[in-house]
């Protein structure tokens, strides 16, 4: 009988034993590209390096189950559109493969998230605005059509563009015509995901759907005032917003990595 239990015991612990070495075998690393504007950034942010959405999510990531490293590049550039992100710009573009390319880890998983409208919307100013909703999609389709070309194992995760206040006027013009034009992107996110489930299945994802309506209704804690032509505007996240939007994206991209 004192053998018998001392078997069971054994079996137990070596089931165990297994259980956990095969958690830590299955864990994946990450290399992430996050591709936006100076939200992605993290504009008037004291240190962009490690409190930009992008450090926030990647370091969310570190703390999930079945994650291993997770490297990042931030190439959020302020200002910028779906046309300055063009592979023909050979400006921007190559940057971001460069990025991609430069990780050490060239095992890891590479993702590349992209946040691009907010300065498409705008009615005037930023480079080819305002952008069309159909130019916006094509926009979107011409450059994830070249990343899936020169990385065909990448994931591409598409983030909604955040809310901002409808008299927002800086260098740019958005007011309420750019903020109306900026919603009609998000059907045009959904249709890009629907599309490349049929020629690139698992590969791209719609992701952030929920963060334009948390800061429509947080942006007095979550977006630093700023003073414009129309007043004071909201557009851009204080080091709160930043955190929040962060984990968002950080909860998205891994909830899409299942």
């Amino acid at each position: 009988m004192q053998v018998y239990f001392k078997m069971k015991k054994f079996i137990i612990v070596s089931a165990a034993l297994l259980l956990s070495l095969s958690v830590w075998a299955q864990k994946r690393d990450l290399n992430i590209v996050y591709i936006g504007n100076s939200i992605t950034h993290g504009v008037q942010l004291d240190t962009p390096e490690t409190q930009a959405p992008p450090a926030v999510a990647s370091a969310y990531l570190r703390q999930q189950p079945g994650i291993g490293s997770v490297e990042f590049s931030n190439q959020g550039v302020s200002g910028f559109t779906t046309v300055d992100f063009l592979p023909s710009t050979n400006t921007v573009f190559n940057k971001v493969e460069q990025a991609a390319r430069s990780f050490q880890n060239t095992q890891a998983l590479l993702i590349f998230s992209i946040k691009l409208g907010t300065n498409d919307s705008a009615s005037s100013g930023p480079n080819g605005s305002p952008v069309s909703p159909e130019q916006y999609h094509d926009n979107l389709k011409t450059i994830m059509d070249r990343l899936l070309e020169d990385f065909p194992g990448c994931k591409i995760i598409l983030q909604h563009p955040l809310w901002y206040s409808p008299n927002t006027y800086n260098g740019a013009r958005y007011l309420q015509e750019g903020l109306t034009r900026l919603q009609s992107y998000f059907p045009q996110l959904e249709r890009l995901a629907h599309e490349y489930a049929k020629t690139h299945p698992k590969q791209v994802y719609v992701a952030d759907r929920t963060s334009f309506d948390y800061f429509k209704a947080h942006y007095q804690t979550d977006f630093i005032p700023e003073q414009g032509k129309q007043g004071i505007f909201y557009l851009h996240p204080n080091l709160k917003g930043a955190a929040v939007l962060g984990t968002i994206w950080g909860k998205e991209i891994y909830k899409d990595l299942k």
